[in-house]
């Protein structure tokens, strides 16, 4: 292989190795929030909407077994973002509806900012649920920045 086709094979330059370590990070620690996040909003949206948020139900939503779900809702309780009795519904404490509230805000704008830049309300639906918990502040900011341009101009 030619130097010439490596180079357009590649065309971006490699990282600083400390830079990209620590973007790197971020994704996984992101990755690590994702369940708990999605969590945590599936259980705040189930208590509005039905006045209780259920082990069957949550698993049910989420498309995993209630032994998975479980094993979920068991961790969140040690972490301190839920309370939860045996056959009984499952609350979130202040730390988890703060996070609750703080994820669906992110997931809502995301969503706005699909469908404004011209994406399909389903896939932005879709794509909105990944996104959401991998975009930084400063994107976020920029998101709704755009929004309130495009709801100015009418659009």
């Amino acid at each position: 292989m030619s130097s010439d086709t490596s180079k357009a094979a590649n065309p971006r330059p490699l990282q600083d190795a400390n830079e990209q370590a620590e973007g790197f990070a971020t994704v996984r620690q992101a990755h690590l929030m994702e369940s708990t996040e999605d969590y945590v909003e599936l259980i705040d949206d189930l208590i509005s909407t039905r006045g209780e948020a259920r082990l069957v139900e949550i698993a049910e939503r989420l498309g995993i077994s209630q032994p998975s779900a479980s094993k979920t809702i068991a961790r969140l309780q040690r972490e301190g973002y839920v309370t939860s009795e045996p056959y009984r519904s499952i609350f979130l404490t202040p730390r988890g509806k703060s996070l609750a509230d703080t994820a669906r805000e992110r997931h809502d704008l995301v969503y706005r900012f699909l469908l404004c830049i011209g994406v399909s309300e389903e896939t932005a639906k879709i794509d909105s649920e990944g996104v959401e918990h991998h975009v930084s502040k400063e994107t976020l900011d920029k998101f709704r920045l755009i929004i309130a341009e495009r709801d100015v101009a009418g659009e």
